[in-house]
């Protein structure tokens, strides 16, 4: 594919999504040594909402592969003693199983939250950490911790909590110091400074409606990022090997580790694990896709082609078909 071509594929797939109601889009993507990014400006700001998942779990893994920590600790030793952290079967719940999505934990702390989440203006108000120890003291585990995949934001948020708390400085600080910095990203972080703040696009419901922004309190490592569509594009290219030592080890690390799902989908540290169609080659992709209030993201590589896609929407509705539409036709190529 030439890059006039990549680039007008690029500003399609943005133009056809753009038009599908109020709220602004960007649309990046990586083909071999080519990137391109059209629709909102690339400083622009929005919510990542749950592709956030992927910086916390490449923080524990950047921690393990320094030996800072191991996969398989139990996250109890990571918490105040005298919190108790649910078992099932005599299993501990370990730091490598929150991110994968194995530990048991239901996917939200269902105690502090509202009875519509969607609906409410800032549904995880209450996850402030007392709050969400006290609530992990109450939960019964689904199943037994490495045994079942299930979907958990309450496991990854209790994980960022734990590294935060681990490392000193909180969740942001963590995220600053282990992965933005090393791969200069300037403006993927929690809370927004002023200036950040004058750049962030309002966000919109599913249906169009200017919706508030949410604040995920001391959940924030399940949902809590905020991110341009720069810093994403850049975040891409590390992760199809523009990365050099103990980040790059970590992120092969997280593409390789991995929980089998169903049938012939798995779940890696911050990704989930699929093939693009047969017409594309049965490529494998590595993805995670985010929604808050007022906000929608999608991130997906296909590394055997050093392909990736990055949306980014500042609407709540899904913008996953494009996305995938428009990987498979870069991998196609």
């Amino acid at each position: 594919m030439t890059a006039t071509a990549f680039e007008a594929l690029v500003e399609e797939t943005a133009r056809e999504t753009a038009t599908e109601g109020p709220g602004q889009v960007a649309v990046g993507a990586v083909l071999g040594d080519e990137t391109a990014l059209s629709g909102a400006d690339p400083s622009a700001i929005f919510e990542i909402g749950s592709v956030s998942k992927m910086f916390t779990a490449l923080a524990l893994a950047r921690l393990t592969v320094r030996g800072a920590l191991d996969w398989d600790q139990p996250l109890a030793t990571l918490l105040p003693p005298e919190t108790e952290v649910p078992e099932r079967d005599g299993v501990a719940i370990t730091l490598g199983q929150l991110a994968c999505h194995t530990s048991g934990l239901p996917r939200l702390p269902r105690g502090l939250m509202p009875r519509v989440p969607w609906d409410a203006a800032d549904p995880y108000a209450r996850c402030q950490e007392p709050a969400l120890l006290a609530e992990l003291t109450r939960t019964r585990l689904k199943s037994t911790p490495g045994r079942r995949f299930r979907y958990s934001s309450f496991g990854t948020g209790l994980l960022g909590l734990a590294l935060a708390r681990h490392t000193g400085g909180g969740y942001d600080a963590l995220i600053r110091r282990e992965i933005c910095e090393p791969l200069g990203l300037r403006d993927t972080v929690v809370a927004l400074d002023e200036e950040r703040a004058s750049r962030l696009v309002p966000g919109h419901s599913y249906r169009g409606r200017p919706r508030p922004n949410w604040d995920l309190a001391d959940l924030a490592g399940a949902g809590g990022l905020h991110s341009t569509p720069a810093d994403m594009l850049r975040f891409a290219l590390a992760q199809l090997g523009d990365s050099t030592g103990e980040l790059a080890e970590a992120m092969a690390f997280t593409h390789a580790t991995s929980e089998r799902v169903y049938r012939a989908h798995t779940a890696h540290p911050g990704f989930y694990g699929t093939h693009l169609p047969a017409s594309a080659g049965r490529h494998a992709v590595l993805f995670h896709n985010g929604r808050t209030g007022g906000y929608h993201t999608l991130f997906a590589l296909a590394p055997a082609r050093q392909a990736a896609v990055v949306l980014l929407s500042a609407r709540a509705r899904s913008i996953d078909r494009a996305g995938f539409g428009l990987l498979t036709r870069l991998a196609s190529a």
